[in-house]
């Protein structure tokens, strides 16, 4: 799990007055790592090297 990019101490920072289970924080980053790859798509289609939040 060292490739994580999500801080799981960060979720529990952004969701007050819940429990956090642990599969949370992988179910978040297998998401965001996708949101990321589609972005990095995007850019190299609009023949860019930096992304941008349009991007997303």
């Amino acid at each position: 799990m060292s490739d994580m990019i999500i801080v799981k101490a960060k979720i529990k920072e952004y969701t007050p007055g819940f429990n956090v289970s642990g599969d949370v924080a992988e179910a978040l980053d297998k998401k965001a790592k996708a949101l990321l790859a589609d972005a990095c798509e995007r850019a190299k289609a609009n023949n860019r090297k930096t992304l941008m939040a349009k991007d997303l």
